[in-house]
């Protein structure tokens, strides 16, 4: 006898509960839970019709991104909206990802406590008393088989990146503690399968990166879908989607049928942009028990590829989320101030961002009164900020751009768009250097005669961190110093040249102030300089309040706002990079005259090809 299941999966939702984009007031046909919705809704349907069992899941990374999702926060007299559409459209359990912790603890319990199906989170403990959410659980499902009432016993666990614990660190310190991903899957694999579990299903928030087994993986499906009894698995975080062909060289992956280790393993990219499909066949043993015969994963987008029309978004779903929507669209249009220039980050890999020297004279703005009257009074500030939108990923309408006039509150989050806080740290020249060439490893090695991608695909965009208040030179003739995880490559590999404070070339010895977000300062991006540096205490400031202030002239203006360009490429004889940008860079063109710009057309993906000549 044999039995159908049909497993449906969203990730990395980001509240982006509507196809709508807040930041340009506009909508987005490619995005939006109430599009997955109607997607969903058939999938279901079709299944049903077929006598299948549906089964739907989220994996992770919901709670916290888009405008509307800090307007649900704030509503704490009634329910949390993102919690009814997953009861009305009946998850069956949901995952916690890294972003779901960022509002913290109390937050996080007040939600999951308004849950009607389990919220899972397998890896991560609370040490202060029990968690909100389930370490994992067993769904009975009834099934009908020639005649036969079975049910069937669905075990499913949820993992997240163990640097959870870091990356959050000011608001989980001392409060949760994360493990690593395979040890917390063997040991959950082995104890569903103890309890009679017929199948089991990892919600596993990481992304396909090492092939091999290490502790302490971010990126860790390749090795969970090797743990033995594991049946499918719904992975996510990295944004990316599988089945696609963006993974074809990865070990053990065959990316066109979307199995890994010849097992099931769909990842619905972000933002409600896609729901994935796991279609199982199930045989039941004559000595009792299941096994797993045929299996097939596919992807549906909410904006195919034309002539296809992009997916219509579904009228209850759209109407649950109607009033926030309003309100968060009235909230996001308050005036705050005014800015002469157009704000964009179609260049931010090799021409001045205004968008983000405004977002770091702001953060020095804001630190410099913590340093009066401290020993740290008298040393040179800086202020590190890197492009929270770049396309990458999220695609050639993901830029940041604030026109001239009037700032609004929605173009403050447009000009950083997580939630994150400023922190400082004191750091020395050595340091510096590090820093800035961990920071350069983001775009690629150069060669005469041939063009390249200016920005290395591998590597993510926000990991470009620009420090404010210096100046220096990166030099693509050279390979990167760093890897992606912070290990070094080669010490003789120095991409940063001429690194100068006021003209003066920086000393190893000498000591920096230095604003970032707590992302960096936790360690995020695997930066070499995060273990020793000596963090200042402050309390907590939202960068986004922080820009919002400086806009509106509630904070002094800063010198960082009139220093020089921090970065420049160094010339290279014969080289050509490829810049991948929005078309609506071909409005700006004049701020790249340097590299002698040439557009040579758009890729598959929409973005706009730039050739620079170095």
């Amino acid at each position: 006898m044999t039995a159908q299941i049909r497993i449906l999966a969203t990730t990395d939702l980001h509240m982006n509960l509507t196809g709508f984009d807040y930041y340009a007031d506009t909508p987005d046909p490619s995005i939006g839970l109430s599009r997955t919705a109607s997607l969903i809704k058939a999938a279901r349907t079709q299944a049903q019709s077929q006598g299948h069992l549906v089964l739907l899941f989220d994996n992770g990374d919901a709670l916290q991104g888009a405008p509307i999702g800090e307007r649900a926060v704030a509503q704490t007299d009634s329910r949390h909206i993102l919690m009814q559409a997953f009861d009305d459209l009946g998850y069956d359990a949901v995952g916690l990802g890294n972003h779901d912790f960022g509002f913290g603890l109390e937050v996080l319990d007040r939600i999951v406590a308004q849950a009607t199906c389990p919220v899972i989170c397998s890896n991560a403990t609370r040490a202060d008393r029990p968690a909100s959410w389930q370490a994992h659980t067993i769904l009975d499902r009834n099934i009908k088989m020639q005649g036969q009432d079975l049910v069937l016993k669905i075990g499913v666990f949820s993992v997240l990146p163990p640097q959870t614990a870091k990356w959050e660190a000011h608001r989980l310190q001392g409060a949760v503690s994360v493990e690593d991903i395979l040890t917390c899957a063997h040991r959950k694999t082995r104890e569903l399968r103890s309890g009679g579990c017929d199948l089991i299903v990892a919600l596993a928030h990481t992304g396909l990166g090492a092939a091999a087994p290490a502790p302490n993986l971010e990126n860790a499906a390749i090795p969970l879908a090797a743990v033995p009894g594991i049946d499918a698995i719904i992975a996510g975080h990295s944004h990316l989607t599988l089945p696609g062909s963006a993974h074809q060289s990865l070990e053990h992956v065959d990316p066109q049928h979307g199995l890994v280790h010849g097992k099931p393993v769909v990842m619905p990219g972000a933002a409600g942009s896609h729901l994935g499909i796991i279609d199982l066949t199930l045989h039941q043993k004559d000595a009792g028990g299941w096994s797993i015969g045929n299996q097939h994963v596919e992807l549906h987008s909410v904006s195919p590829a034309t002539p296809a029309a992009p997916t219509e978004e579904d009228a209850d779903v759209k109407r649950l989320f109607a009033q926030a929507h309003k309100e968060t669209r009235l909230h996001s249009a308050k005036p705050v101030g005014e800015t002469r220039q157009n704000l964009h980050s179609y260049f931010s890999f090799c021409a001045p961002d205004r968008g983000l020297a405004l977002v770091a004279a702001a953060q020095a703005a804001a630190l410099r009164p913590f340093l009066k009257g401290t020993s740290h009074e008298g040393l040179p500030v800086l202020s590190a900020v890197s492009p929270s939108k770049f396309g990458g990923r999220a695609g050639p309408r993901s830029f940041t751009d604030v026109p001239a006039g009037q700032i609004r509150l929605r173009h403050v989050d447009d000009l950083n768009i997580f939630p994150n806080e400023m922190q400082a740290v004191v750091v020395s020249g050595a340091q510096i250097r590090d820093w800035l060439e961990m920071s350069a490893g983001v775009l690629n090695q150069m060669h005469a005669g041939q063009r390249i991608d200016l920005r290395n695909s591998a590597r993510a965009g926000y990991n470009f961190d620009i420090l404010h208040g210096l100046s220096y030179q990166i030099d693509l003739g050279m390979p990167a110093r760093f890897d992606a995880g912070g290990n070094l490559t080669n010490s003789s590999h120095n991409r940063v040249k001429n690194i100068r404070l006021a003209e003066h070339p920086i000393d190893d010895q000498q000591s920096f102030v230095v604003a970032l977000n707590n992302y960096r300062a936790s360690g995020g991006g695997h930066f070499p300089f995060v273990d020793t540096a000596r963090q200042i205490p402050l309390p907590v400031l939202s960068i986004q309040c922080i820009v919002r202030d400086y806009v509106a002239g509630r904070l002094p203006a800063d010198p960082l706002a009139d220093a020089p360009r921090p970065f420049t490429l160094r010339p290279l004889s014969g080289a050509f990079a490829i810049l991948r940008t929005s078309p609506k860079a071909q409005h700006h063109l004049a701020e790249l005259q340097t590299y002698n710009p040439s557009v040579i057309g758009r890729d598959d993906d929409g973005f706009l090809l730039i050739r620079l000549t170095l």
